[in-house]
């Protein structure tokens, strides 16, 4: 995460502007918004500025570019049961005859979100880069037009391809800037979603956290007043945030299916059970998450004080309470674990932390109809449906220092 807070300037870009435009469109708006699709508007936008320092423009249009979250939808909704059954792939989307008709140019088969990261590479590259979908992607010396001119992503993979061109070849630059895009928006969103959805349903936690962020205000902790952003390092002074964030994580992981692994010969031993080499195994993220010897028994509450150690207690209580929460925390599965952890996992942390104060800084948020509960649709990712929220715009705590003296 150290690493990755340089890209924090990315990330304000299009936090300023979602903030700016949630104001325009929505805020007063009787209609609503439809809050899940809203927020990956946002996600999509950061990542495009992570990756390529430039956003797709969903936020500024507040529309569907290039039909690209719609496309991701129906996808993850393919990939679902295709990646339990992988051999349909090649009768469907891995065909020949049907790859074969792409190649000769009498269908499209190229993802928007590709033609996208080819459209940038080509704004990168200039010249260099046609564009045709059969010539190269990278030239073969791009005489130091690959320089970074900022320290995008984009930036870093095209060093990496003239540094060692030989491993990151034409095709892995594009396949790493695609599934920048593919893997950064959705699971950011989803969690997002979740965060929000969350805090409206229980409105005694939302009261808690907005409290913690009028305090923290009035206390000077956040450098911006105007706009209501909040830095990476300021939300990491927010435990009830904190609490709040890895509460909705646990009770809604982006990921529906298990996380598979292969187990290595000659086998080994889990769970008091030998698997023989070669077994796909998994693990749900919604199962362990729910556990009652981990959680305690009211698996099924959002409850973010049971990420919170109670002050009040000393000695071996506190220390016990400690060591659950420790616990706790390493039973977290919803960016998987180990070696396989979610490489955007940083990122997806760095957008979430930022957003959440940010929008309850400037806005007081309620569902359009508190009756009406989400629908969810596991497509690997388990994406929510009927998310309607209203937004009115709420004045800014400043510092109580600030106000003595205006007055």
């Amino acid at each position: 995460m150290s690493a990755l807070v340089q890209y924090e300037p990315f990330v304000d870009n299009t936090t300023k502007l979602f903030l700016k435009q949630t104001e325009r469109l929505f805020a007063g708006n009787p209609d609503g918004c439809d809050f899940t699709r809203w927020l990956q508007f946002y996600a999509f936008d950061v990542i495009g500025e992570i990756t390529y320092s430039k956003r797709h423009g969903f936020v500024e249009k507040n529309e569907d570019i290039d039909g690209i979250v719609d496309y991701l939808g129906s996808l993850f909704l393919y990939v679902a049961p295709i990646g339990q059954i992988p051999w349909l792939d090649r009768l469907f989307l891995k065909n020949p005859i049907y790859l074969k008709l792409s190649q000769w140019g009498f269908i499209d088969a190229t993802f928007p979100v590709a033609r996208f990261a080819r459209a940038r590479m080509a704004e990168r590259l200039g010249p260099n880069l046609t564009g045709d979908p059969s010539k190269p992607l990278l030239p073969v010396s791009t005489e130091g037009k690959a320089e970074p001119k900022s320290p995008d992503l984009l930036s870093k993979f095209l060093a990496a391809h003239d540094a060692r061109p030989d491993f990151m070849n034409d095709t892995l630059v594009q396949t790493m800037a695609v599934s920048m895009a593919f893997a950064g928006s959705e699971t950011t969103a989803i969690s997002l979603a979740s965060v929000f959805y969350y805090l409206l349903r229980n409105p005694s936690a939302l009261s808690k956290l907005r409290k913690e962020l009028d305090e923290a205000a009035l206390s000077g902790l956040f450098s911006d007043y105007e706009t209501g952003l909040v830095t990476w390092s300021e939300s990491q002074k927010l435990p009830y945030l904190d609490a709040c964030i890895k509460e909705a994580f646990r009770l809604h992981p982006a990921a529906g299916l298990p996380l598979e692994r292969i187990v290595p010969e000659p086998g080994v031993e889990i769970a008091g059970h030998y698997v023989k080499g070669g077994t796909i195994v998994g693990c749900s993220a919604w199962i362990i998450h729910r556990r009652p010897e981990i959680w305690g028994e009211d698996v099924d509450t959002f409850r973010p004080e049971r990420w919170l150690v109670d002050e009040k207690l000393t000695g071996a209580k506190k220390e016990e309470q400690e060591r659950r929460i420790r616990e706790m925390n390493g039973m977290m599965f919803q960016f998987g674990m180990g070696a396989r952890t979610c490489i955007g996992k940083n990122i997806s942390l760095l957008e979430i932390y930022k957003v959440v104060p940010s929008l309850l800084r400037r806005f007081d948020i309620q569902f359009k109809d508190p009756n009406q509960e989400w629908k969810l649709v596991n497509a690997w990712f388990v994406k929510q449906q009927n998310f309607q929220a209203m937004f009115e715009v709420r004045d800014l705590v400043k510092p109580l220092n600030e106000k003595q003296a205006l007055t």
